[in-house]
């Protein structure tokens, strides 16, 4: 039986030829970088996060990865804590050990990369009582490795996971973990809204953007959701020839938060693993231009250290701790 194979929105193709990566390799031969700037890692403020059930908070593991406290719920984005991703060693500490992570209701995987889904470290947070939520085309693979409690989820569809509704909506990207897998499951973001409205909303909506290259669907999100706060990427670009049509730019990341119109911006994606040729330090440079450029005012985009954590005030307003 054949296998399903998903597809980006307008058929938009990321596939690469062995010639474009022998020359992606030629390239960064020739390439010197400074790697001397790393993100800067804030003590976790554990106790706080191991006893809050009222307030929402944001706190940066690194990559893809964030703890997230919302409406009750602790949750993982995209969880590795790999000391290594294929022979590129991690370039920064987790923002919070493993092994002190607390207690996971809720893993939100964006899609199947081996960055975005890392099973030894999906194995250590999963226990009695977490749901594991995965793109189309994943959840069979996910049971088979003993994660019984798993949600599949297709682009627009919206479920209620306790006092939470969540959405999954499109991104441009790909997936593949073995030679046989290209693009049978699907990849993509994910909105979290409080499911019961009251007359004070406290919980901000949250979009997670997962991986993804700058695509018209960034406006048809903004058109469809109210967003106050959106995670986004901006590593893993250059050379931009090569990775545009999987990897936004800063400048492009900058112009998708803007697409959806959201009131705060929080940056992930870099920094953690040299997946690219890009640094942390070219890619916040560029993204501090692209938000002068927009004049967007300073506080909208954060940019956090492993570990810190932003709690969420009333009206979407933020304080990092």
């Amino acid at each position: 039986m054949p296998k399903t194979r998903y597809h980006n929105v307008d058929n938009v193709s990321t596939d690469k030829t062995l010639k474009e990566f022998r020359q992606w390799r030629e390239e960064r031969r020739r390439k010197q970088k400074d790697y001397s700037y790393v993100v800067p890692n804030t003590p976790p403020r554990l106790s706080y996060l191991s006893e809050n059930k009222q307030e929402s908070t944001i706190t940066w593991i690194g990559h893809s990865t964030f703890f997230l406290q919302y409406e009750g719920m602790n949750i993982i984005t995209d969880p590795i804590w790999a000391r290594r991703l294929g022979f590129e060693k991690r370039l920064g500490q987790p923002g919070i050990p493993l092994s002190e992570v607390p207690p996971i209701d809720l893993i939100l995987i964006s899609h199947s990369h081996y960055d975005h889904l890392h099973i030894a470290s999906i194995r250590k947070l999963y226990r009695a009582g977490t749901t594991l939520v995965v793109p189309i085309g994943l959840k069979r693979k996910m049971l088979r490795k003993g994660f019984r409690s798993c949600v599949e989820m297709e682009w627009w569809q919206e479920i209620k996971l306790g006092k939470i509704k969540l959405s999954f909506v499109p991104t441009q990207h790909w997936t593949r973990r073995t030679p046989w897998d290209t693009n049978t499951s699907h990849w993509g973001g994910y909105i979290l809204e409080p499911a019961e409205s009251g007359n004070q909303k406290l919980s901000p909506n949250l979009y997670f953007a997962g991986d993804s290259g700058y695509f018209q669907g960034f406006k048809e999100i903004g058109s469809r959701y109210k967003i106050d706060i959106a995670l986004m990427p901006i590593g893993a670009y250059e050379p931009e020839w090569f990775m545009t049509s999987q990897h936004v730019n800063p400048e492009e990341a900058i112009q998708a938060f803007l697409d959806v119109g959201a009131e705060t911006m929080i940056t992930m994606h870099y920094g953690t693993f040299r997946l690219a040729d890009d640094t942390a330090r070219e890619a916040l440079d560029r993204m501090e231009s692209a938000r002068i450029k927009h004049e967007i005012s300073e506080d909208r985009i954060r940019t956090l250290s492993y570990g810190e954590t932003l709690v969420v005030q009333p009206e979407n307003r933020t304080s990092g701790e």
